[in-house]
Order: structure tokens, then sequence, then C-alpha cells
């Protein structure tokens, strides 16, 4: 009996150390795919604010909350069986899948980019008077889960090529912890950001010390301030990953052309600068990657808004 019990104690040892092993592949699988993904991310978190204008303070909370929920089913529910999948019986797909996502955030940067220079907007107005505003909030959210549908498919897609050599099992606990993680990341960060004015709001007309009331006026000032820096940060974020997306899969695909080029210019830079080349040669990648971001997504909305526009109103 001794010994059966120092045998079974030996084994339950190995299957927990096994375990713990695979608890931390899949922390590392899930923290590198989630790094890969840190561009989509900023974009999500950068443009979610904008949908709880035009409603009352006690209304932020509960209307992140919905699409937080929203964002969970796309992700757990939707995103990670077709994604586990896509992966068993269409790795293949994989790429090309990115790729197009890749293309359409290039796309909605560029977009982006082009109204700040003038062209015509395309998105959505708020100019509009608002009649019923139970259904106005039910068609934001709404709007806001589609959205994120489209943002989350991309980190899920980012997430599902940097685990696809691990374990199904492994695949699908790395899947849904960035999709946990980042989700409980973006949507915490956006609650803040949406009560930052009202916090800073509280502070001033009931703060008991004059720093608190300072730092109550600093919110207040610096809320439209971070609001313009996230949503040029979220832009610039879309080319880089959506640029860097589209190359690298060329690349795979055997197109090596754009890929050597930007390497070639990152790693001169690193040769050139000395112990900033880290940094300096990441953010030449990350640089070229923009503009070829940008190129690409011009061309993609140029299409979209004068050629076929044309056509259909030729046609019509």
């Amino acid at each position: 009996m001794p010994t059966g019990l120092v045998a079974l104690l030996d084994d339950i040892s190995v299957i927990a150390k096994a375990a713990a092993a695979s608890i931390d592949d899949v922390g590392m699988a899930a923290a590198k795919a989630g790094s890969k993904a840190a561009g989509v991310v900023i974009d999500d978190a950068a443009v979610t604010p904008s949908y709880v204008t035009q409603f009352t303070p006690e209304r932020e909370l509960p209307i992140i909350w919905q699409i937080t929920k929203g964002s969970l089913f796309n992700k757990l529910v939707i995103l990670l069986p077709a994604a586990l999948l896509l992966s068993q019986f269409l790795p293949w797909a994989v790429t090309p899948l990115l790729m197009l996502g890749g293309l359409y955030l290039c796309y909605e940067g560029a977009e982006k980019v082009l109204e700040k220079l003038g062209g015509e907007h395309h998105g959505e107005t708020l100019a509009d008077p608002i009649e019923d505003m139970a259904e106005f909030e039910k068609e934001r959210i709404a709007g806001a889960v589609r959205t994120d549908f489209i943002l989350s498919a991309e980190i899920m897609a980012i997430a599902l090529s940097t685990v696809a050599d691990k374990p199904l099992l492994s695949q699908a606990m790395a899947l849904a912890l960035v999709a946990v993680v980042i989700t409980i990341a973006v949507y915490g960060t956006v609650a803040l950001i949406v009560k930052m004015d009202d916090i800073g709001l509280h502070l001033v007309e009931n703060g008991r010390t004059a720093a608190g009331k300072a730092l109550g006026r600093g919110l207040l000032i610096a809320m439209p301030r971070l609001l313009s820096v996230l949503s040029v940060v979220g832009t610039a974020a879309m080319l880089w990953v959506g640029g860097q997306i589209v190359i690298h899969g060329m690349h795979e695909l055997g197109l090596h052309g754009p890929y050597d080029l930007v390497h070639a210019g990152e790693e001169a830079v690193k040769g050139a600068v000395g112990t900033l080349g880290g940094v300096l040669g990441w953010l030449t990648n990350a640089v070229l990657s923009g503009i070829a971001g940008l190129i690409l997504g011009a061309a993609i909305a140029l299409v979209l808004h004068k050629v076929l526009k044309k056509e259909v109103g030729a046609e019509a």
C-alpha cells in the first residue's frame, strides 16, 4: 500500500507538472497573440467612446456593459469555434483571411486620414434629431457590437496565427484567454475614459481641497485632448497593423518584395543608430508598414467611393 500510494502521488506530481507547463505555454501563447493584436486593440479602445456620445451620464456605463457582453459573445461563441474549425480543416485559409482583415483595417485607417485632409465623410452623422432615445440606444449598441465583431475577428485571427502550431486544446485555451483579457482591458479602459469628465466635474464641484479641485479641472481639460490623441493613435495603429498583416501575408504566399524592403529598412536603421537600434528599427518597420497600409487603403477607398459609385450611378 505505501508503495502504491507513493506511486500514485508520483503520478499526480507528473500530471500536475504537465498541467502547469501546459498552462504556462497557454499563458505565453496568449501573451504573444495579444501583443501582436495590440494595434487592433488600440483602435478598438479609440473607436468605442464615440458610441456613448449624445447619452446622459447615467446611461454611459450600462451601454458600455451591453457592448462588452456583445463583444464577449462575438469572441467566445461565434469567433472562437470558427477559428478552431478553420485551424483544423482549412489551415491554409488563415493567411488569406488575415490579409482580408488587414486590407479592411488599411481601408478604415485611410478613410479617416482622407476625411481629415478634407475628403468626403462616409461615416455616421450626428446632425439628425433623435426622436426615440430608447430605440437610438439599441441601434447604437447594435452598431458598436457589429464594429466590434470585425475588430474581434481580426484579433482572433491574429491570435490564431500565433498559436496555430499548438494542440487544439491549447489553441482553444489561448484564444479564450486572449478574448476575455482583451475585452476586459478594452472596455474597462473605455469605461474609465468616458467617465473621466464626470469624475473631474465631481471633484471640481465637491472637492474638499484645492488639490482635488485642481485635479478635477485637469481631468476636464485633458478629456477632449485624450480623445483626440486616441483618435490619431487608433488611425495610426490601423494603418500599421493592416499594412504589416498584408505585407507578412504576401511574404508567406511567396511575394517577398514588400517584406524584404520593409525589413531592409529596419535592419539599416538598426545598424546605423547603435544602442537605440532595436527601438528605432521597430519604429521604422511600423512607419513603413503604415505607409504601405495608407497606400493600400487609399486605393481601396478610391475604388469604392469613386469608381464603383460612378458605375452604380450610371446604371441608375
